[in-house]
């Protein structure tokens, strides 16, 4: 058996440390969400905490684990008898990405249906996780259609199973703990608003912080066992503060003055609903618990604030969850009163630090003294130092850097010639920021594809929903057990059965018919030339790209982005899950010079072969964004730029990409080249106007292109 990290040896890392601590001692604090860059730790708290949690009484033998003091009447196990009470450690069940929906919620049992011709239930793992601890590691990148079933279950602290003739309800009431990179994508919002916290942890850059990381990562390599006796007094000592937190919490007092803060702090933040008001409230008692004291204190709002607002918080599409600390500082002060509060009842720990306690082994910091790696992830990092009050993480609001707008000189519309000359026009200027971005319609690859799961194309063997069965066509991949029972079971006696179990033939066999949707591969190519660098033009432009990469987040797409100017084409940005990376990429994008058209088309096209290699499955989608033209140095006899381009557009529409131009010409007089490049890429124009009109959005919808037959075939 493998041992765990000790999550007292975990040096830093305040803020993950106490939200893990804190829905320790409250589970109805309602989880945690750990957002952070790789090798910070991350994995590695979540399954230290679970070896501090108390043991759990449940029914011997019930698969459920139902309480023996309160047992679940319709558990698929009962009734039970009475007094029929073991003691077991709470469980940390893992979720994984790639988890099919039986194995999440449970299924009929095959073995038994087949075997022995009786309809009998096999518990998920959410019927594993009941009473304990459910993690999901890279959570963001969880299938749709799990996250619905995931969201259900913590909506109603219950599981519902109605499929292939099972009709079973079980509790399942969790502690939901999830990691996740941001750079690889975000969540849904009603995923993120079901944890109760949520943290940031990040790599220190401290050198002795990381000396240390090193060397207790080391010690544990190389003895786990022996470093994690030497940390075992620790381990105990948080066990036993963590108990008595747990007892104290009842006689916790959450008075008017608290309640009526944090009502004013969650509606000064403009947060939606009421969930955060109650998670605010629970995590504050918690924490006052956690201190040792019976009542809630103005310090034990604003802790418990920076905990469960940022990620609930309104905020612009691509903004990272924060909270403003001067805004939250400033509501808070409305409720301050002329004579002190009350004195704390003394706490059998004293400061309300998750650091307080005997010192560990591993040098100066003792239990929780700086960062840690991930058990797989072979590199120590860690979190800043923590802030004056240890139990207090630093999380401002996160915002996208923005060029200074005002200094970009102000250019009419129609001035197409900066990228005119022989230098190659009017040279590098400044970033424009985006205009604001509107919502657009759903963008489909025509086709049935077979990529991963998503929210945009039509895939019908992709995950998702059982809709039917069929005979199988091919290769059985994937067995419809109702069907096939159905089918086998008018044939029982014919067949000569006489005791338990089902003959089953081939011929009785039946495959799910499942349907869902894929995501695709959106590859943006920009035109940042100087004839797109009209200041409210790109601007338009920017805010259009964004709100098709806001529909990308959106639909779970990867997206790549790829700009052109001057005299070459470059990968801004290489395929990628994370679309805030995108939208950073471009918000940062300067302008100028010629327009090597050819220069793009080419480079989209080569990065398409190389996706196509690595995941032949996801279909792309490419969209151009361009006034069509075609300004570049020209080799003496050879073909015109515009030439050039035509001659890549055809080779891009000879693989069979699905493709959309975005016509971005203006002024007067247009010469209705984006349009000539269309037709040449097969694919379908719309104008900037358009664009921002609802009606661009049928967009691919009617997107006609010839499939390539070696890949159709």
């Amino acid at each position: 058996m493998t041992t765990t990290y000790p999550f007292s040896a975990i040096v830093g890392m305040d803020g993950l440390r106490l939200g893990l601590l804190l829905n320790a001692v409250s589970p109805a604090v309602g989880g945690v969400l750990v957002r952070g860059e790789k090798g910070t730790a991350k994995s590695t708290a979540v399954r230290a905490i679970a070896a501090l949690l108390p043991a759990v009484d449940v029914v011997a033998g019930c698969r459920f684990s139902c309480d023996p003091a309160a047992p679940d009447p319709s558990c698929p196990d009962g009734p039970h008898e009475p007094e029929t009470g073991e003691a077991r450690p709470a469980r940390m069940v893992e979720l994984p990405v790639g988890a099919s929906e039986d194995r999440l919620v449970g299924a009929l049992d095959i073995e038994r249906a087949l075997s022995d011709g009786v309809k009998a239930f096999e518990p998920g793992l959410l019927a594993d996780a009941h009473r304990g601890v459910l993690y999901v590691d890279e959570v963001n990148l969880l299938h749709d259609h799990l996250i619905d079933l995931l969201l259900d279950a913590a909506a109603m602290g219950a599981s519902y199973v109605e499929r292939e003739g099972v009709s079973v309800r079980h509790a399942a009431r969790f502690l939901l703990v999830g990691t996740m990179n941001p750079e690889e994508g975000e969540l849904r919002p009603q995923l993120l608003d079901r944890f109760g916290l949520t943290v940031e942890v990040a790599a220190s850059r401290d050198t002795d912080e990381r000396v240390e990381v090193v060397r207790r990562r080391l010690a544990y390599d190389e003895d786990p066992e022996g470093f994690a006796a030497r940390w075992a007094a620790d381990e105990k000592a948080l066990r036993e503060r963590i108990a008595a937190a747990r007892a104290l919490l009842p006689r916790v007092r959450l008075g008017d003055r608290a309640l009526r803060q944090i009502a004013a702090v969650c509606a000064g933040f403009e947060v939606d609903g009421m969930r955060a008001d109650i998670v605010t409230a629970r995590t504050a008692t918690a924490l006052a618990a956690w201190a040792g004291r019976t009542d809630v204190r103005t310090e034990d709002v604003r802790g418990a604030a920076l905990l469960s607002l940022p990620h609930r918080r309104r905020r612009a599409p691509f903004d990272a969850p924060g909270l403003d600390e001067d805004k939250l500082d400033e509501i808070l002060r409305q409720f301050e009163e002329d004579e002190p509060e009350p004195d704390p009842d003394p706490g059998p720990e004293g400061p309300d630090s998750p650091d307080d306690g005997p010192k560990g082994p591993g040098g100066p910091d003792g239990p929780g003294g700086g960062p840690q790696e991930d058990a797989g992830d072979g590199a120590g990092e860690q979190a800043p130092p923590a802030a004056p009050e240890p139990s207090v993480p630093d999380q401002r609001t996160g915002e996208h850097e923005t060029a200074d707008r005002e200094t970009d000189s102000a250019r009419a519309d129609g001035d197409d010639g900066a990228d005119e000359g022989p230098g190659g026009g009017g040279g590098e200027r400044p970033a424009v920021g985006a205009a604001e971005p509107f919502r657009t319609r759903r963008l489909d690859v025509p086709g049935l594809g077979e990529g991963a799961a998503g929210r945009r194309s039509r895939a019908p063997r992709a995950p998702g929903r059982t809709t039917g069965a069929r005979r199988p066509r091919g290769t059985l991949s994937a067995l419809h057990l109702t069907a096939t029972v159905r089918a086998a079971a008018p044939h029982q006696r014919a067949r000569g059965r006489r005791g338990p179990g089902l003959l089953v033939r081939r011929d009785d066999l039946r495959e799910a018919v499942r349907e869902g949707r894929e995501g695709n591969l959106v590859l943006f190519v920009v035109d940042a030339s100087g004839s797109m660098a009209a200041r409210t033009r790109m601007s338009a432009i920017k805010g259009a790209v964004l709100s098709l990469l806001l529909d990308a987040y959106q639909r779970r797409d990867k997206v790549g982005l790829i700009t052109f100017r001057g005299a070459d084409a470059e990968l801004a940005l290489p395929p990628t899950s994370s679309v805030d990376a995108a939208a950073v990429r471009l918000e940062r994008l300067p302008t100028g010079g010629r327009t090597p058209l050819a220069a793009g088309l080419l480079k989209a096209r080569e990065v398409l072969r190389v996706e196509r290699l690595r995941d032949p499955a996801r279909r792309p989608l490419l969209v151009v964004v361009t006034d069509g033209r075609a300004t570049e140095a020209r080799r003496s006899g050879g073909p015109t730029p515009v030439e050039r381009a035509g001659r890549a557009a055809r080779m891009l529409a000879g693989d069979g990409v699905a493709s959309v131009v975005v016509d971005c010409e203006s002024g007067p007089v247009r010469l209705g080249l984006a349009g000539a490049l269309a037709r040449e890429l097969r694919a379908t124009p719309v104008t900037l106007d358009e664009l921002r009109a609802d009606s661009v959005t049928a967009l691919v919808r009617d997107v006609r292109t010839v499939s390539n037959p070696r890949r159709a075939a």
